[in-house]
């Protein structure tokens, strides 16, 4: 299988300067990067993070590259390479891999990413797809969780909630809003909304030792989050603050800087000011007058 299966991919995959040689070789062999060199991996498994009962497999694979483009996204980064390993199980793994590539492969094109290489296992096991990315920042710094400032504005992009309806397949990988914010702005911090957006906004304010104070009626609530409220029982704003895998940024900047962004005609309206940083750390509210603790809630890998 693997050799008929490396010709097809060979066929398939483009040619990208940045990758002087690909797929057929033992290893890859990428030319130099401009400034600081990312490198992320994220891996998902049937029954855990996809369901191949109940969505396609293009969907699944197309999902795997967009989480790995989202954390490039939250760096700041610009993606190169991605190397894929599919430990594939018994019975029809040729045709799974194939229906899983066209999503990888849709989602590469998409955002000018050259699958370089990677791995195919057949076992007695549910389907595993590990991708391992390779971006750059070309000048300045990568965007980090520990960056955050007291006195910096808290933006986000997009919506949250509810993804679990379909968008969670097919997230947007903020890539072009990244760069446009990288010439625009100085981001001191940011993150991916992966796990929940309280419990990912919880951990980047950690890494910096500070803590928010949230204007929650700011947030911004996906049309997606009221749908599976109807559903749930639970309020439209339960599922934005901790539902997951909305795959959206959250960052901090300074106050003028958010203002510039929130401003701008190109992105400003994919962005929305939620808080501030404080000093004290935790997650805050004002309630009439007083601050009240707000619980991070979102998934928790095991």
């Amino acid at each position: 299988m693997e050799t008929s299966f490396l010709a097809y991919l060979r066929g398939r995959c483009r040619t990208l300067p940045e990758v002087e040689v690909g797929i057929g070789d033992d290893a890859a062999v990428l030319a130099p990067v401009q400034g600081r060199q990312v490198i992320c991996a994220d891996q998902i498994i049937d029954g855990v993070d996809f369901d191949t009962a109940g969505q396609s497999l293009p969907d699944i694979g197309f999902k795997a590259m967009a989480i790995n483009l989202s954390d490039i996204a939250a760096m700041g980064a610009v993606p190169d390479a991605a190397f894929v390993t599919l430990a594939l199980p018994k019975g029809d793994a040729t045709q799974t891999a194939g229906a899983v590539y066209e999503g990888i492969l849709e989602s590469a094109a998409r955002h000018q990413v050259s699958i370089a290489g990677g791995d195919l296992s057949v076992y007695d096991g549910p389907l595993s797809i590990n991708i391992t990315m390779t971006g750059h920042v070309a000048a300045g710094e990568p965007w980090l969780r520990s960056g955050a400032c007291e006195g910096d504005a808290i933006v986000v992009s997009g919506a949250f909630g509810g993804s679990i309806l379909g968008r969670h397949l097919r997230p947007t990988s903020r890539l072009s809003l990244a760069a446009t914010l990288r010439r625009l702005v100085d981001v001191h911090a940011a993150i991916d909304a992966s796990d929940g957006l309280s419990l990912d906004l919880d951990r980047m304010l950690a890494a910096s030792r500070v803590g928010a104070e949230l204007d929650i009626d700011q947030i911004p609530i996906h049309d997606d989050a009221h749908r599976q409220s109807e559903q749930s029982g639970r309020t439209a704003f339960e599922h934005a603050w901790s539902d997951g895998e909305d795959f959206e940024l959250i960052m901090t900047m300074s106050a003028d800087d958010a203002q510039k962004a929130l401003d701008d005609p190109e992105i400003g309206k994919d962005l929305r000011r939620i808080g501030t940083v404080v000093g004290r750390t935790g997650l805050w509210k004002r309630d009439k007058g007083s601050l009240k603790r707000l619980s991070p809630q979102g998934y928790l890998h095991g």
